[in-house]
Parts: structure tokens; sequence; C-alpha cells
């Protein structure tokens, strides 16, 4: 039986911003936990990435929060800062149209100093990592003696990074009336031992994975540089001779920036989103029906209950944050026993997202290669020369022959006249030079504000390269404490170094792995050459990735170890 959120008895703000957001029922783990969380229980969630549980303990904490108070009233702890970035964001959406509610991110490789001065203007939730959270609480700068719920988010991966010691940390912080939420994947010992530390007679609560997949559909991604997504959407496009394709944004502003582009360079494109009166996406929709638009683009919400039976190709040009949305666009082309294809493009700072789509949809998903510019050229040039043998075989060609005589007077061959007459249609039309650099294999190049705009490079990031991903594949350790490669894989340039926790702290090497992934956002895999003495260690980093870890990680904590971190000086 489904419920909408206005049967949960949730304030006109809210219902506001989930109408917004174009949610009408609530999902089953949300009908389960906002109840509990309504009333101030203390619960335990079971349930999967993309099954709503962001909203789950959401919508009650936002229902909870006096907007006019503006000291620390909820806490959110995840374990990396990706999923800080993408729950403080959602919490944003829902909280829209409360006045005066601020929801704050706080995590490593962000500037410290921003952080302190949204939570002295204060904050009444506060979202994120462990480490951050707790280098905070240390300075005075975040205070939770009046807060009155806190959540972990991925309470499992949490434990599995090394992070227990620090979640205990700051769950002492709290008062015991503090409300405690657990929401996990998995349910091992340690989150059981930590909800029998922590929570007051839980509601448990447990949403089982449904089958998310779609065989019939073939799903590729590309690796794409954040800034370069258009350039790889020319390029797909290009390549194909799609006649009705589907193009997904997050958002309605990337919408109206995707379809100006496409408009711009000749395609026949339109967009949908939330913005448009229902009297324009009816006209929209009939016109990408009968075949005047070539190229929709359009936010979920806007395409929701869109059914057409003949797209060709559904392109997620940013990855959706949820596994059922992901789900819900592809399943737009395929239909009617037709086949069809999705791409999607995935930043580096985005393979967390694929592989949970992966995940919990399990569906291959196949890496691939965006055509080079001399592959499209190829390409053009091969479907223009099969229209030239169509035209030919047609026939009606008398008045072009007779124009073309005069030529073949002053010694010019058919030949020649062909070759020109292609040459002209190429360079007017998609040659684009066999010597242009191409901006998608070009090397990339940094800045030093990289981490907080751009993306970061990935074991020498360049398109096409894989991205295993997996827990299984960040490195094994060998019996030194050093990092192997994983499979052999070639390393980039390495720095070295040093930090003052060592294995008197009873540090390990992946409470190292953890911590620095947890607060700066760099893979574990791209994490080299582990040495742990007994009150230090030296950690291997990429390169260009070092001071920038040095920057995130200056401060935070180690199994309560407040860390120091320096460039190690050169072995003798």
């Amino acid at each position: 039986m489904s419920i909408r959120f206005e049967d949960l008895g949730l304030s006109k703000e809210v219902l506001k911003a989930i109408a917004d957001m174009g949610f009408e029922e609530a999902s089953p783990i949300q009908v389960q936990a906002i109840p509990h969380l309504l009333e101030g229980r203390d619960v335990i969630g079971q349930a999967q990435t993309g099954t709503g549980k962001t909203a789950a303990f959401g919508i009650p904490m936002l229902e909870r929060v006096d907007a006019r108070a503006k000291h620390t009233q909820a806490i959110v702890l995840c374990p990396t800062r990706e999923l800080a970035i993408q729950v403080a964001a959602e919490l944003g959406n829902l909280a829209v149209h409360m006045r005066g509610l601020v929801v704050l991110p706080v995590y490593g490789g962000q500037p410290i100093e921003r952080q302190f001065r949204g939570l002295a203007k204060g904050a009444q939730i506060v979202v994120g990592t462990p480490g951050r959270v707790l280098d905070h609480l240390q300075r005075g700068t975040l205070k939770l003696q009046q807060t009155h719920l806190a959540v972990l988010d991925e309470a499992d991966e949490m434990l599995d990074m090394g992070f227990r010691d620090d979640i205990e940390a700051i769950l002492e912080k709290t008062t015991k009336e503090c409300q405690t939420v657990f929401f996990s994947a998995t349910m091992p010992p340690a989150i059981l031992d930590l909800a029998r530390k922590y929570l007051n007679n839980p509601e448990h609560v447990k949403i089982t994975q449904k089958e998310l997949t779609v065989p019939s559909i073939e799903q590729q991604y590309f690796e794409v540089r954040s800034h370069l997504k258009m350039d790889a959407l020319f390029r797909v496009l290009d390549a194909h001779d799609y006649r009705k394709l589907l193009v997904f944004c997050s958002t309605k502003r990337g919408v109206d920036e995707v379809t100006t582009n496409l408009q711009t360079r000749g395609y026949q494109a339109d967009g949908l989103h939330g913005n448009l009166a229902q009297g324009q996406r009816d006209r929209v929709m009939a016109r990408f029906r009968s075949g005047g638009i070539e190229v929709l683009v359009a936010t979920d919400v806007a395409a929701r209950g869109l059914d057409v039976d003949d797209v060709e190709c559904v392109i997620n040009f940013d990855i959706p944050n949820d596994v059922e949305n992901y789900v819900h666009r592809i399943g737009r082309t395929g239909r009617a026993g037709r086949s069809g294809t999705a791409f999607t493009f995935v930043s580096p700072r985005e393979q967390f997202k694929l592989r949970d789509i992966v995940r919990y949809t399990k569906a291959r998903i196949d890496q691939s290669q965006l055509p080079t510019l001399r592959d499209v050229t190829a390409i053009k040039t091969n479907r223009l020369l099969d229209q030239v043998r169509a035209t030919m075989a047609g026939g009606g060609l008398e008045r072009q022959m007779a124009l073309i005589e005069p030529f073949l007077e002053d010694d010019y061959s058919t030949m020649d006249m062909a070759a020109a007459l292609l040459k002209m249609l190429m360079q007017q039309n998609f040659d684009h030079g066999e010597n242009q650099e191409d901006p998608l294999y070009a090397k990339p190049t940094y800045k030093d504000d990289r981490f907080g705009r751009g993306d970061r490079p990935d074991r020498g990031e360049r398109p096409g390269r894989p991205d295993r991903g997996d827990k299984g594949d960040r490195g094994s350790f060998d019996r030194n404490g050093g990092a192997r490669g994983a499979k052999g894989r070639p390393r980039v340039p390495m720095s070295r170094l040093f930090l003052n926790v060592g294995s008197k702290m009873h540090v390990e090497p992946r409470d190292l792995v953890g911590a620095i992934a947890g607060e700066t956002g760099i893979p574990g895999r791209s994490i080299g050459a582990i040495e742990i003495h007994e009150k230090f260690c030296f950690v291997e980093i990429p390169t260009d990735m070092a001071d920038e870890v040095i920057k995130g990680m200056t401060g935070s904590q180690i199994r309560g170890y407040k860390v120091a971190i320096e460039k190690a000086q050169p072995k003798q």
C-alpha cells in the first residue's frame, strides 16, 4: 500500500519542498522510519543506498529543528566528504522553504576558516566526517550540548574505515536525552554493540533491497572530467546517428545550459524541467514524440511519467545520487521489445556513486572510451559517402552533370571535382583537422583549488582508464606494512608524508587509509606504501595530491589522537 507524504503529518514547508523535488509517495524506509523519528524514538535502520534513507531521517530532523535558534540542534556523521556533501545538499533542498535554517557541511579538504565562520554564524544542522567534526569539537567551534538528534549515516562504512573511536568520542559529547539514529546497509556485530551502548530501546526498521536492473539495455560509462562533459556529449552525439534520445541533468540550470549548447551546435534540442508551465511541457513532449526534437534534456522530476516507446539512447550527463533514479532514467529506452543504450558520464570524484549503482542493481556497466576527433571525422565521412552512394543510385543528376561539364573542358577530372566537393563539405560540417589537439585526451592540468571545484587526478587520470573501485582492489599490505599497487598497475609519482601517530596508539593501515580517504576524499586505492613505527608513520601519496592531503589532515584525528602531518625528509 502506497503512503503519500501528506498522510505523514508534515509541515507545509516540508511538503512544498518535497513537491518541488517531484516526490509524491513515501518510499518503504520513509514510511517505516519517519513516524518513529517524529515521536523522538531512537532508530536502527537497515537500508541500502538509493532507498530514500536521507529523506527518511532528514524530514523528521527538519520538523524538529527550530530555525529561530542559532545553535547546532542536529548532527549527521558520514564516512566520506562526498557523502557529506550529498547529504547536506539533499537536506538543503528539503529545507528550502524554511527561512533561517542553515545546513552546514564540514569535512577535510575544505578551508577550515570557512567552517569556523559558518559555525560562528549559527548552523542548526551540521553534516560532516567524523575526523573533522571531532576536530571542531576539540577546538570549541562546535558544541553538542543542545543537540537533540544525532545520525550515523552508512554506519558500517564508518566502522570499516576505522572511525569507531572518533564516533564514540563524538557521541559522548551529546546528552543522554539526545535522539540517536543509525542507518546502515549491513548490521555487523560492531554496529549492534555500538547501538547497545548509545541507543535507548531503539526501533528496528529494515528494507530488503529489491532487484534493480534492466538487463535488455546496454549500459556503458565514460570517465570524464566535469568541465569536459559538454565536449563528451557532442562527441557521443556526433559518433552516433540517434534519431531520438534523452539527456538527464541533475538541475534545472544544467538542463538550460546543455539545451542552449546543443541548439547552438545545430541539434534539434529542447529542455524539460519543473519551471516550465504545463502547457510548455505538453508542447515540448508533443514535439519529442513526433520527431520534431531529436534530443530532449530533462531533470528527473520533469521526466516522471514520460512514456515514449522509441527512445534509442539515454545519456546521464550528471550521474544520479539515487540508485532508483538511475534505473528509472535508463528504463526510458529499450521499450516495447526494442534495444536500447544508456551512457553515463562519471567524473573521478563520482566513482563511488557508480559503485553504489553497480552494487545494488547487479547491472553490468562497462567502461568505454570516448571517440577521438579523428574517430568522429572518419565516422562522419563514411556516413557522408553512404549518402553520396544513395544519391547516385537514386539518379536524377542530369542538371548537376551539366554544371560539371565546363570543368572537364579545363582538364579537370571527375575525380578532382568529387574530391574538391567532398573537401568543402567536410570542412563546412565536421572536419576538425588532423593536427588539432583533442581536449578530451589532452594531458590534464590541475590548479591549486582543484579539490574544491574541479576533479582530482586518480592514478594518472585519463579518459578510458579503468577504475575498479571496489574494496578488494585498494592494494594489499605486505608484511612490512607497505602497500602494493592494486593488480600491479603502474604508479604515478609519489610523495612520502610523515604523521605523528604509530603502533603505540594502536594505529593500523586501515585507520590511515580510512582517515585520509574520509577527510580528503582521495580514493583509498590511490594511497601507496604505509610504514608504521611505534610513535610515527609514513604514508605515500600521489605527489600532486600531497599538499591538499596535508591541508585536509592537519588538525584531524586518528583513534582520538590529533594528527600533525608534513612532507617527510628524503631517505638517506
